[in-house]
């Protein structure tokens, strides 16, 4: 049962409560049965350091120092590596589990990193290879200002499409599934649109609707909203607005929002989404973000994705409502749109035993065979 302990903070950029039904299903979708939460063993390592972790990379050079030698070679669990890879003269963060089969790429949505795949990478590296990544601008990826790239927007689905797909190049070194959350399915949408041969299949666990895009706006909406977004962007009030949600009593009643379960929601967690928040330029990445009302919609890149894509979707999500997520399963790319019930918009740390099985099912029908030979 979901506890009802957490307080509630309503955010200008949230969206509003929806109420939600039981999904009527797109044939053949299906219903999974809640069952309770598996016990994960996760590797446990310390704090991320930009500078200094158990495993580096620059360029695909990897190397280890002698005191996170150490640290592997003491450890009981080595699931679960920590790396930094350069990309066009920026650090980022990444964690990477498995040795063999096919490779999947997991893509965090807004405000998160690749800690919030924490109760997937271990379970899912047993027989793939599993990568979660640090969008630029978030966790512990490098934070340019946006500012210095003028006029133009710099955090895009364009930029960080252009990331997941070197990121495969550069690192995977494989064509791989992609495993997205919230805006991270966008990301991962735009990615294989841009280099189609490079993406296998796309499951997408509550996609971001983007409602706040300015072509879902009225005509009389869309000043208010451009206003709104100067405020913040260009005004002390964007950063105290910022200081006021980057606390730890903030930060849990946002996730208790968009958690149905909000047993989940555990100070391990909040400290994994807050902490990265709290790194230089977290805050000029927030209001940049979050006044970025243009870029691609879910419908417009659907048609044009050649790879086999699933959608499955919490249906207890107040911010990207079922009712109108399900509109999203009538694309031909779309082969089955699943619903998790009571479960809200984050399923991959909410129900990993619903999100594990699928992930995996999903994969094994789009796998070539040469994707299940050790690496």
């Amino acid at each position: 049962m979901a506890s009802t302990s957490c307080p509630t903070i309503l955010l200008p950029f949230s969206k509003v409560d929806f109420p939600i039904q039981r999904a009527t299903k797109f044939a053949p979708s299906i219903n999974i049965g809640k069952t309770h939460l598996q016990k994960l063993s996760i590797s446990r390592f310390s704090r991320f350091r930009p500078n200094g972790f158990v495993v580096f990379s620059r360029l695909n050079d990897y190397s280890v120092d002698d005191s996170s030698r150490d640290t592997l070679k003491n450890s009981p669990e080595l699931g679960v590596q920590s790396c930094t890879w350069n990309w066009r003269g920026y650090s980022i963060r990444y964690q990477c589990a498995g040795n063999s089969g096919p490779a999947l790429v997991l893509v965090h949505g807004f405000g998160a990193n690749s800690d919030h795949w924490r109760k997937n990478v271990p379970v899912l590296a047993k027989s793939h290879r599993v990568y979660s990544i640090d969008l630029i601008g978030y966790g512990y990826s490098d934070k340019p200002n946006p500012r210095n790239f003028g006029a133009d927007y710099f955090y895009t689905f364009e930029t960080w499409a252009t990331q997941l797909n070197d990121f495969c190049t550069d690192v995977v070194k494989d064509e791989a599934f992609f495993i997205c959350n919230s805006i991270g399915g966008l990301v991962g949408l735009q990615a294989a649109v841009m280099e189609p041969q490079i993406c296998k299949g796309i499951m997408l666990l509550n996609i971001s609707l983007r409602m706040l895009h300015i072509k879902k706006q009225p005509w009389y909406g869309k000043p208010v909203i451009r206003s709104f977004q100067n405020l913040l962007r260009n005004t002390a009030m964007g950063r105290f607005f910022y200081r006021s949600v980057a606390t730890p009593e903030s930060v849990k009643s946002i996730l208790c929002q968009c958690y149905h379960d909000t047993s989940q929601v555990t100070e391990e967690l909040v400290q994994k989404i807050l902490l990265p928040g709290l790194e230089p330029g977290a805050v000029d990445v927030f209001l940049e973000f979050i006044c970025y009302s243009g870029g691609p919609l879910p419908e417009e890149l659907l048609p044009q994705v050649k790879c086999p894509v699933l959608i499955a979707w919490g249906d207890k999500d107040p911010w990207e409502p079922i009712e109108l997520g399900r509109a999203y399963g009538k694309f031909d790319s779309v082969e089955d749109f699943i619903v998790l019930p009571d479960v809200g918009h984050c399923p991959q740390d909410e129900a990993p035993n619903l999100v594990n099985p699928l992930v995996e099912s999903f994969v094994a029908r789009h796998a070539s065979p040469k994707a299940s030979v050790s690496v």
